[in-house]
């Protein structure tokens, strides 16, 4: 379809994940069950690490702001995901398509920055017990959440301006959401510079943070390997594993997504990969961040006393 009728009608077609009847019912089960659990297990947190004072520490600070991020993160997605696979119809306005897109890059960057935040904070607690508590305290905690969340909505704007500057030539977009690189592909034109702008951006905001990650940890596992307690290898090697194993997930799907140079053709890749970043790592974040916390269990033990 031309870019003149795209005017016309400023509204696009997502096919979604399936086309089948029964296929999407079952989706429809299996997304609404984990969207439920997601809200549960991150609103849950937030609770906890508000309520309890045990809780009001660097690392579960930042813990709350990543729950926080993946409650905005699925809420942006999945509702309308859900009402798409029940009802078949997967037409949305140009104005919607523009909000969930920017809603999930901004979600999505700023998970990237606190990711590296937390990684960041876990080196200062093990490799400098010393300084720990100056180099991280209230003040410091605050701007570098505040740092996250403006860098992640301030780069996303520029991106989503950028893609959605151009006229499209098409309105079905291969996706179950409004994302920039499903976008980029029916926009008519010379997009070459949308796309240099978009890959610096992404770059930025995907390989400093995992940079400081990877850095981080190679620091606590050199401090780690020399701790002569048992104990304390022990517990920082949980803490520390259980945030690689998200790290993992999300930045590998990320990477492939924003980064690996993709192909034009209109295939299901890019839907298949969102899958692990837009719905499963943000159930499994709660569930490995608490799954083996001692510190989130007697927390959750004390809030239930109190009922």
């Amino acid at each position: 379809m031309g870019s003149e009728n795209y005017t016309i009608t400023r509204e696009f077609i997502l096919l979604g994940l399936t086309s089948h009847p029964k296929t999407r019912l079952l989706l429809f089960v299996t997304v609404l069950f984990i969207y439920l659990l997601t809200i549960f297990g991150n609103t849950l947190i937030i609770i906890l690490v508000w309520v309890d004072s045990q809780l009001h520490t660097p690392m579960y600070f930042f813990l709350g702001h990543l729950a926080g991020m993946e409650i905005g993160y699925v809420t942006s997605t999945l509702p309308q995901m859900l009402s798409h696979l029940l009802s078949g119809n997967g037409v949305i306005s140009l104005t919607r398509c523009i909000l969930q897109g920017y809603m999930t890059l901004a979600m999505g960057s700023t998970e990237c920055l606190l990711l590296g935040a937390m990684a960041y904070d876990r080196y200062l607690a093990i490799c400098h017990p010393l300084v720990y508590a100056l180099a991280m305290d209230k003040l410091h905690q605050l701007l570098l959440a505040i740092s996250c969340w403006t860098i992640g909505f301030v780069f996303s704007a520029i991106y989503v301006l950028c893609t959605f500057c151009h006229p499209f030539c098409g309105i079905i977009i291969n996706h179950f959401i409004c994302e920039p690189p499903a976008m980029l592909k029916l926009a008519c034109g010379d997009t070459r510079i949308t796309k240099v702008i978009g890959f610096g951006l992404s770059t930025f905001i995907v390989l400093v943070p995992l940079f400081v990650i990877m850095a981080s940890y190679g620091y606590i596992l050199d401090s780690v390997l020399r701790m002569r307690s048992t104990g304390g290898r022990h517990k920082a090697f949980s803490t520390c594993g259980s945030h690689l194993a998200v790290v993992t997930l999300f930045y590998g799907t990320i990477i492939s997504m924003y980064i690996v140079p993709q192909s034009d053709a209109n295939t299901d890749r890019d839907k298949q990969i969102a899958v692990f970043y837009l719905v499963i790592t943000p159930l499994l974040n709660p569930v490995i961040y608490t799954l083996r916390n001692k510190d989130i269990h007697l927390a959750a033990l004390k809030m239930l006393k109190t009922l």
